[in-house]
């Protein structure tokens, strides 16, 4: 008994026994196959499936002045009070306290030159007036006795107790005396008049700027001869060219034939290619009136209303006449799109549908509140069969 139920514990290796792992790698092969099959018709299918030819533009940004302008004209920045800084005389320039840059106040002194000589003179000067005040005050003692005599000898000639002879040398003294304070008076005024053309002389070896300023170039160095004239080849006209920052102004050439246009008063926008992020507000100052006929222009001169540190001289600028000042809130750029692209923004060669929220019209635009941002390339008039995640084929312009 015990070796018949040993027996039926043998393992049964028929095929029945493995039917069950067959089942599951068959089940296993028709899933690769079903799965094969779909992504290759989904690839086949998009292929087969042409691109949506579009036309695409940039979501940009616009300035609300750029829909005011009447009319654009470029020029540079100028300094209408400029002044290359001199000196009267010739001398050794001994000291410059300004360089590139240096602002300065009228009446400061930005430069000395050598002034040894003049220094000297003046010192002669003012002894040449000691000297003839001392003599004034000789004067004003004779003459004071030389009065004395003749008043008293006056009484005498006139009492009979005088020769008329000594009577006549005492009056003559008397007048000689007048006429001595008198000379020594004028010599006074000559000796004084004296010392101040030293003083002016020396002021003349001082520098000064003329009115509030900055240092635009420093023309000379210390130990080249400064003439008014610079005829000499080593000798300089000028120290430095200052330029006041509160003159500046914008010239700008305008066409002659859209001169109608422009009026003195009237708004602009200045952008200067050195601060593309900022405009700057400006009113026309001036129409010079004379046109230049190799250019067939006329200048117009723009003032700027706003004062700004980064404006120099000498940067180009291009000026929009508007029709009307910009108003408070419309000095920043808004976001703007065509009106007939609203809803795709490109993705590489895929669109991808994006709600936008829609602002004012500006000009041939429209504002964009929110959705999209600057720089973004959009589907220009969407086609009705472009759908989320079409291909698309950007056509040429």
């Amino acid at each position: 008994m015990e070796q018949e139920d040993l027996s039926k514990l043998k393992i049964d290796k028929s095929a029945k026994a493995f039917q069950p792992v067959k089942r599951r790698r068959t089940f296993l092969w028709v899933l690769m196959v079903v799965l094969l099959l779909t992504a290759g018709f989904l690839y086949f299918n998009e292929m087969l499936t042409p691109a949506v030819s579009v036309e695409v533009g940039t979501v940009s940004e616009l300035y609300p002045s750029q829909v005011l302008s009447e009319l654009s004209a470029s020029g540079y920045v100028v300094a209408q009070r400029k002044a290359a800084v001199a000196s009267k005389i010739t001398s050794w320039l001994v000291e410059l306290s300004v360089e590139e840059g240096s602002r300065v106040k009228k009446g400061q002194v930005i430069a000395r030159l050598e002034n040894t000589d003049v220094l000297a003179a003046r010192d002669q000067a003012e002894a040449n007036l000691r000297l003839s005040q001392a003599n004034l005050e000789s004067a004003k003692a004779q003459l004071e006795e030389a009065t004395k005599t003749y008043l008293r000898y006056k009484q005498l000639v006139a009492g009979g107790y005088l020769a008329r002879a000594e009577y006549d040398t005492a009056e003559a003294a008397y007048q000689r005396a007048e006429a001595g304070v008198a000379a020594a008076e004028a010599s006074v005024k000559v000796s004084a008049a004296g010392v101040e053309a030293a003083k002016v002389a020396i002021d003349y070896t001082l520098i000064r700027a003329p009115f509030d300023a900055v240092v635009l170039t420093k023309d000379a160095d210390v130990g080249d001869i400064i003439t008014p004239l610079g005829a000499a080849s080593n000798a300089k006209a000028a120290v430095v060219t200052i330029a006041d920052m509160n003159s500046l102004q914008v010239e700008a050439d305008v066409s002659e034939n859209n001169l109608g246009v422009v009026r003195v008063g009237q708004p602009c926008e200045i952008q200067l290619d050195a601060l593309p992020g900022s405009r700057f507000r400006g009113l026309v100052h001036m129409i010079v009136p004379t046109a230049d006929r190799t250019k067939a222009t006329v200048m117009v001169k723009v003032r700027f209303i706003d004062k700004d540190s980064r404006i120099l001289p000498e940067m180009r600028a291009k000026v929009s006449f508007l029709s009307r000042p910009v108003q408070k809130g419309e000095e920043k750029p808004r976001t703007v799109v065509n009106p007939s692209a609203v809803v795709f923004v490109v993705e590489e060669n895929r669109v991808k549908e994006t709600p936008v929220t829609l602002g004012a019209s500006l000009g041939d635009t429209v504002e964009v509140l929110g959705g999209v941002k600057p720089g973004e390339r959009i589907v220009l008039k969407p086609p009705k069969r472009l759908k989320e995640g079409s291909r698309i084929k950007i056509m040429e312009k």
